[in-house]
């Protein structure tokens, strides 16, 4: 990995960052460093920050890729050259000192032989989601935070036919998909400039005839837009979403799209997510074993729902 743009203002942490088994790298307020490593959380005693100096360095990072940082807005999301992300709040957000999390995408490189070695599905699944794919079903990844949603959505996504055009739309660029017709866009929400949330970019981005939208995460209103598009002929699309369950998935994407449906009883919602997503993958982080715990097809929620 190269982080050789922001070694130089991190310097306390520069072995964790050019280490090739860290997939993650925490500094809390208080000024104690944690590490996640082979799916297990350690603090790193041994590391400390003099006082002010993180503060400094993220507020030149944030200069050096055009975002801006400071009391005014003290919150920062971009995306590293090598694709890993770097997330950090500063006061008055918190306190005494700022909060920065680096997330390495170790994995951005697996395939699905990877996935299986590593027990995070079974070759039976593996073949189920391929297959799906393939087909142009509309899949949804659902999971906590750290359970391994873009690794698997990045891995399934490499098996969408070379000549469909994908269409990418994350708030912070985490998705590595090597097709030959990929773009990607980002949502600008924490520049000085104009705002653009993910329904704006949704909106204008399916103007550019996109065979597959792969929208990185469903957080809000943007559900709406998105049901709206797999009902306008965008099969076999593909989006992540934080839930606990598959079934808890469905009733999330349903209560988000509810949002932007003006009125729309929340039942007939539900209905309208049962036929635009095919399929449910649910992902879970057990003691450090990520790995797919359930795949089903939305028609099997009818009871549940």
């Amino acid at each position: 990995m190269s982080f050789e743009v922001i070694i130089p203002f991190l310097k306390p942490i520069e072995h964790l960052l050019a280490s090739r088994t860290v997939s993650e790298i925490m500094v809390n307020p208080d000024g104690s460093v944690w590490m996640e490593e082979k799916g297990r959380i350690e603090l790193v005693a041994e590391i400390r920050f003099e006082e002010g100096a993180l503060l400094t360095s993220l507020e030149v990072i944030a200069n050096r890729f055009g975002k801006k940082l400071d009391a005014d807005s003290p919150i920062l999301n971009l995306r590293l050259p090598d694709g890993s992300r770097m997330a950090a709040l500063i006061p008055p957000v918190v306190n005494p000192q700022p909060l920065m999390t680096i997330r390495k995408f170790t994995s951005r490189d697996f395939t699905m032989n990877d996935l299986v070695k590593r027990r995070m599905l079974t070759v039976e699944q593996g073949q189920q989601l391929t297959d799906a794919i393939r087909r142009g079903d509309n899949l949804l990844i659902s999971g906590g935070t750290g359970a391994g949603k873009t690794t698997l959505t990045n891995v399934i996504a490499g098996f969408i036919p070379d000549s469909d055009r994908i269409l990418i739309l994350e708030d912070v660029a985490e998705l590595y998909i090597q097709k030959p017709h990929v773009i990607s866009a980002e949502a600008q929400l924490d520049t000085h400039k104009s705002q653009i949330g993910f329904s704006d970019l949704l909106k204008a981005a399916l103007r550019h005839r996109p065979d597959r939208i792969i929208l990185g995460e469903i957080r809000g209103p943007e559900a709406r837009v998105f049901l709206d598009a797999l009902n306008t002929g965008h099969r076999g699309s593909l989006s992540t979403i934080h839930a606990n369950s598959a079934g808890d998935a469905l009733r999330r994407l349903a209560q988000l799209a509810m949002r932007g449906s003006g009125g729309v009883p929340l039942q007939d919602v539900t209905e309208e997510c049962k036929r635009s997503i095919d399929l449910i993958a649910h992902v879970a982080n057990q003691v450090g074993w990520r790995h797919v715990t359930e795949i089903r097809a939305s028609p099997e929620f009818t009871d549940a729902m």
